[in-house]
């Protein structure tokens, strides 16, 4: 897959991306030159930990002082996984630098910096990817 054949990445949630797309480097490139060619870059629940590793061109974190969201450490210790996951996302995107925001627990969240759409968990999945669609269509 190459950027340059997609108008925007969308990463949908469920845990599989942690254990996969999180540490694949193909995955990880395809989001770097995405965002780099100025095209939207889009995570919900789950999906934001493919961001981890992701670098902005500078080098620096892709999320570093971006105001981004995903499954919050609360949500996971509901869900009884804490111990399962690989890592939390939460804790990953704030360690990465980026400005971590929510809502309540199980509440619709979504946040847009730039061309970065994030969404905290399964009741975020529309609010996200309308906002994706609003960057899309300007």
């Amino acid at each position: 897959m190459r950027a340059e054949e997609f108008d925007a990445l969308f990463y949908p949630g469920g845990h599989g991306p942690l254990w996969d797309l999180a540490e694949d480097p193909h995955s990880i490139a395809l989001i770097e030159q995405t965002f780099a060619n100025g095209k939207p870059v889009a995570a919900v629940c789950h999906g934001p930990g493919v961001l981890r590793h992701a670098k902005k061109p500078d080098g620096t974190p892709l999320v570093a002082g971006k105001r981004v969201t995903g499954f919050t450490n609360s949500e996971e210790q509901a869900g009884r996984l804490t111990t399962v996951v690989p890592f939390s996302v939460e804790d990953e995107l704030r360690r990465h630098g980026g400005h971590f925001e929510r809502s309540e627990d199980w509440q619709s969240c979504s946040v847009t910096d730039g061309h970065l759409v994030t969404g905290q968990n399964p009741a975020s999945s529309t609010a996200t990817a309308q906002n994706l669609l609003k960057i899309l269509n300007r």
